[in-house]
């Protein structure tokens, strides 16, 4: 039913119930939402990740929540994508990116982690950057001085109103990514702005 290899699909965060609901955390919130829509658990472990494995549109998944602290994602990730014998081509991970408006989403097929600190780990760790993300919009504070407070930061009531919005939009991302194909989903994405 399945292609053999799985898809390692990765929303990054920090574990723990203070950064449960901050801006850093989106990732965590679209795995967990994706796992809903699913219908599959999030509930075993293997090293430093949290993961769960079930079907999205015909293909299998693996998804994770790397438990290492968002400045070490790379490490947890790499170890499990070696477990299960997935290559960093079957990789999609999703993360915030304070360099897009809140609300804004962006596919990426390679290239630099944008002074992203989880997806430089992971960047270094796989020793390449040939994986796709999507990158969600938290919006930058303006101040270089002010990003940990930000990222760290629980959303505002404005965000809030519209963050269920978000979450499902980049569900469904990641859903068209799975179904057609990174590039289609990105034209599809991008040409829609």
């Amino acid at each position: 039913m399945y292609e053999t290899e799985p898809y390692l699909l990765a929303g990054l965060g920090n574990p723990g119930s203070d950064y449960a609901r901050t801006r850093h955390n989106i990732g965590f919130m679209v795995i967990d939402r994706l796992a809903e829509r699913f219908s599959f658990a999030i509930d075993r472990t293997k090293g430093s990740c949290l993961y769960g494995t079930g079907g999205i549109e015909g293909q299998r998944v693996v998804a994770v929540k790397p438990q290492g602290f968002m400045n070490s994602s790379g490490p947890p990730l790499f170890r499990l994508a070696q477990y299960l014998k997935i290559s960093s081509k079957r990789m999609l991970v999703v993360h915030d990116d304070i360099d897009l408006a809140f609300g804004k989403l962006k596919i990426k097929t390679k290239g630099g982690h944008g002074g992203h600190n989880g997806i430089k780990s992971i960047i270094d760790t796989f020793g390449t950057d040939d994986f796709v993300r999507v990158r969600i919009g938290i919006d930058h504070p303006g101040a270089r001085e002010g990003v940990v407070g930000h990222v760290l930061g629980r959303f505002s009531a404005e965000e809030l109103e519209h963050l269920d919005g978000l979450i499902q939009q980049a569900g469904e991302t990641v859903t068209a990514i799975l179904k057609e194909g990174a590039t289609a989903a990105m034209n599809r994405l991008h040409g829609a702005r």
